[in-house]
């Protein structure tokens, strides 16, 4: 089960979290039946968002990040709620790419240019949404980014997925740290100086830290308090009620020829491996439903 660590420096100047995200990333490989640079990508993403989303306020608030590119992948999408339980799927699960120049997965190739966009949920009128365009598609700068321009948030935003060569997740999770308002140029120097020679997050998971020891290592000579320590977990929130109401978006006339075409129709769930059989007959009513309005 992974684990999620929020924390605050003594002096209340720099916000981190960190997670280890290995069974989240290794449950949408199962799902999506991944390509290694695929499951790279899309766990990267799951990772971010589930670190983000847990910082919300509110337990039904939610958190959406929308990447668009033009690289073979097409898009991917990630959901997190309040307590950094995410669900997410790629726009092409399969994707094969040479390494790129520094021997990795080419997660920046198979993403390509485009945009970020990130979709608040806080229970308002209307949602907030911020987009940015794509530093360089490998997700953790591009993450970085958005807090920057959308948010004028200094961030520090690292990420990775380790992908054994039967593809299943070796290790995957990643770190958020950002300065608060009042943080001055010595916190920032002091930052620096720390992050400096860190391994990557995956070298650090592999070696056996948890996220809390990866914090200490990445923040070292600032002093952590522990805010919240979780438990997320890959979780979709789809049921049948949800799938009817995505049918009654395609229309009355539509489901009518659905049902003419099979006595059955199976709907299978972008997010999970959940499918949902509808009888001509089902089909028939809820057409029936949509044109009377109900």
């Amino acid at each position: 089960m992974g684990k999620l660590v929020r924390c605050i420096t003594s002096d209340g100047l720099v916000a981190a979290s960190a997670i280890d995200s290995t069974d989240i990333a290794a449950r949408a490989e199962q799902i999506h039946k991944t390509s290694a640079v695929v499951t790279a990508a899309l766990g990267r993403l799951l990772t971010a968002a589930s670190l983000m989303g847990s910082a919300l306020k509110g337990a039904d608030q939610t958190m959406t990040l929308r990447v668009k590119g033009d690289g073979p992948i097409g898009h991917l999408i990630a959901v997190s709620d309040a307590q950094g339980n995410v669900r997410g799927y790629p726009g092409n699960p399969v994707v094969e790419l040479p390494l790129n120049s520094h021997g990795k997965l080419d997660v920046g190739g198979a993403v390509g240019k485009g945009t970020l966009t990130v979709c608040k949920d806080l229970g308002l009128k209307e949602p907030y949404n911020g987009m940015i365009e794509l530093v360089s598609g490998e997700i953790a700068e591009d993450i970085a980014a958005y807090y920057g321009i959308s948010e004028q948030i200094p961030t520090v935003c690292a990420l990775g997925v380790l992908v054994n060569p039967d593809l299943t997740v070796r290790a995957a999770g990643g770190y958020l740290i950002q300065l608060l308002p009042a943080a001055g140029e010595d916190t920032i120097d002091k930052l620096e100086q720390a992050l400096k020679g860190v391994p990557a997050v995956t070298q650090m998971l592999d070696g056996g830290m948890n996220p809390e020891q990866i914090l200490h290592r990445a923040m070292h000579g600032f002093e952590l308090e522990v805010l919240e320590a979780t438990q997320p977990v890959y979780r979709c929130n789809c049921d049948k009620q949800r799938v009817i109401r995505a049918l009654r978006s395609i229309g009355a006339t539509e489901l009518r020829q659905l049902a003419a075409q099979q006595p059955q129709t199976e709907v299978e769930c972008q997010f999970c491996d959940r499918k949902y059989v509808f009888s001509d007959q089902e089909l028939l009513q809820i057409s029936r439903e949509c044109a009377s309005g109900q």
